[in-house]
């Protein structure tokens, strides 16, 4: 368990660090769209849609590694101070009620809709836009796919420290091990 518990974060941490870098190209094109409007005059629908693009693709495919990192909202009022057991115990809850079921729906969802934008090879509705929303909509089923593994390996963590079969302080679930395994 936890072998495969390892080999998804490896997968995830690579991903979030890889679409991390997608941060600095939204800033140097939206430099750049702001220099080429207002010093020169001059608009680009490519460039415009381009920041749509690589933000849509930032979130939905960075999902997994914000997971990994405990980066997701969470109501830390009683879960701050709880054991590693009570953590465990709740992550997994949370796991299998909430994240895994949202991810089968969102799936089942959204396959139909991914599947339709890719038969027809969608574009953008602009002329001189990304003829590629296609490659945009099938980050969707990237996002759960990334999401619902990350889920799993925190369900795999979570019943290793509940099995007292985890050390709790190398666990990804304690406080200490997100300051040392950071990206």
């Amino acid at each position: 368990m936890e072998r495969l518990a390892i080999i998804i974060d490896r997968a995830n941490r690579w991903i979030g660090r890889g679409v991390a870098w997608l941060v600095l190209a939204l800033v140097l094109v939206q430099f750049s769209l702001v220099i080429l409007r207002y010093v020169f005059g001059i608009g680009s629908i490519t460039l415009q849609e381009s920041l749509l693009y690589m933000h849509g693709a930032l979130f939905l495919l960075a999902a997994g590694y914000t997971l990994l990192n405990n980066g997701h909202v969470r109501v830390d009022v009683f879960y701050r101070r709880a054991t590693a057991k009570r953590k465990a115990l709740v992550d997994a809850a949370g796991t299998v009620f909430l994240l895994l079921p949202f991810c089968v729906l969102l799936w089942l969802y959204a396959t139909p809709y991914v599947a339709a934008s890719w038969a027809i090879r969608e574009g953008s509705r602009e002329t001189s836009g990304i003829q590629a929303v296609f490659l945009l909509k099938g980050c969707i089923l990237a996002f759960v796919l990334l999401l619902a593994l990350q889920g799993l390996a925190l369900l795999l963590r979570s019943l290793l420290v509940l099995a007292n079969r985890a050390d709790s302080a190398a666990s990804p679930l304690s406080d200490e091990a997100g300051k040392t395994a950071g990206p």
